[in-house]
């Protein structure tokens, strides 16, 4: 296991309405810092940004990883070349099984760099404009392909060729696809994402709500509110 490419982007106008976005990212040469973010808006990546501070970046989206795999499948399907960086992924990995993840595993990359898994990436306009193609957020949505986002637990230097080393993980099933899934098109999936303890704390509400545990008792729905989990796409 390894990262094929780390890649960054700075604020540039993107589609769908010309608004600043980080979502094109390019392949970097040479070690990166990576470091704990602050608020949203922020990321971890020296060299990154994103756009859309309210819905973006922040510690539970510090890093997305994306797998060569997984770019390598849209490839066939889609009928065209997929650069390491597309997806605005800052990690594209190989070997790496990032759907079937953990929420709450942690990976070691190169030396010291320690990241947890976190949440999964949902699908926006600026992600369907970037790609041009008609339809591509419920695509994206239904191919359960979703990458993940990652906090920095231990800060340091990465560089494309690193080895990835999972070194950590939780005593539970949920993974980055089923809450992909619960977020998305299958909501009676929430409240099995319960059973872990490092969701980011609006996913967990929602759980919550679903079960009528939480602030309200208001059922979940297939309905994906952005400010729950975002994503780097802006």
């Amino acid at each position: 296991m390894r990262l094929l490419s780390v890649n960054t982007g700075p604020l540039r106008p993107g589609p769908p309405d010309g608004r600043p976005t980080g979502i094109v990212k390019q392949p970097v040469v040479g070690a990166v810092l990576v470091a704990p973010p602050g608020p949203r808006g922020t990321v971890a990546l020296a060299g990154d940004a994103v756009g859309d501070a309210r819905h973006h970046g922040g510690v539970d989206q510090a890093v997305y990883a994306y797998a060569r795999e997984d770019l390598d499948r849209w490839e066939r399907e889609l009928g065209r070349d997929l650069a390491a960086g597309t997806f605005g992924e800052n990690f594209t990995t190989v070997g790496v099984d990032v759907t079937g993840a953990l929420i709450g595993e942690r990976w070691r990359i190169g030396p010291d760099v320690v990241l947890e898994v976190s949440s999964p990436r949902i699908p926006c306009a600026t992600f369907e404009g970037r790609m041009g193609v008609p339809g591509w957020i419920a695509r994206f949505m239904a191919a359960g392909r979703p990458g993940a986002y990652l906090r920095v637990v231990v800060a340091g230097e990465v560089r494309a060729g690193d080895p990835v080393e999972v070194v950590h993980r939780p005593d539970h099933d949920v993974t980055i696809g089923v809450t992909f899934r619960a977020m998305t098109l299958e909501p009676e999936l929430l409240p099995s994402l319960l059973r872990a303890d490092a969701l980011p704390e609006p996913i967990v509400e929602r759980a919550r709500r679903r079960t009528g545990t939480g602030s309200t008792s208001a059922a979940g729905t297939a309905t994906v509110e952005p400010s729950d989990v975002g994503g780097l796409d802006a």
